[in-house]
């Protein structure tokens, strides 16, 4: 009889231990970024040669950042601007439904260490506010550099930095 009381007390500490670490569970930085550019044709155009320097680009700036999970919505652009970056770090890239952002935001918001998020022009800047960043105007139809990083505060607001993927030669 003792010890399963003596086990069940165990497993009781260790929860009630464990509790505060998932209350705390939320990515490091979250990273958001348009696809590259595309190709003018089609229902769901791929990208230019263009658009896939640009991936690269994107692979090479965050891949030491330890980016732990990727985002992209189904669409072939935004799925071909995070391959390079996930071949890299051997990470499978999980879609999203760029209709229901707030799931994507709450399923973000339970995990831990750095994410990437790519999007379209007119989806991120609803994500960079429902994740409590500040996007800054609208994302123009020719503009794809555009690249967020948002740090979570201890004290709960969220830091932004507007950085830039430049284009290599």
């Amino acid at each position: 009889m003792k010890l399963p009381a003596r086990l069940f007390r165990c497993l009781s500490l260790s929860l009630a231990m464990l509790a505060p670490c998932a209350a705390f569970a939320e990515p490091s930085a979250i990273y958001l970024v348009r696809h590259g550019e595309k190709a003018t044709v089609g229902q769901d155009p791929e990208l230019t040669t263009l658009g896939q320097k640009r991936a690269q680009v994107i692979a090479a700036i965050l891949g030491r950042t330890g980016i732990t999970s990727i985002h992209s919505t189904p669409t072939q652009r935004t799925r071909q601007t995070a391959q390079p970056l996930a071949q890299r770090l051997g990470i499978e890239v999980q879609l999203y439904d760029p209709g229901a952002p707030k799931a994507l935001v709450e399923k973000v918001k339970t995990l831990s260490g750095p994410v990437l998020v790519v999007g379209h022009s007119n989806t991120l800047p609803e994500l960079v506010r429902l994740f409590g960043g500040a996007p800054g105007g609208d994302i123009g139809d020719d503009e794809y550099d555009r690249l967020y990083q948002l740090t979570p505060g201890a004290d709960g607001a969220v830091r932004t930095v507007l950085l830039s993927s430049p284009m290599l030669p």
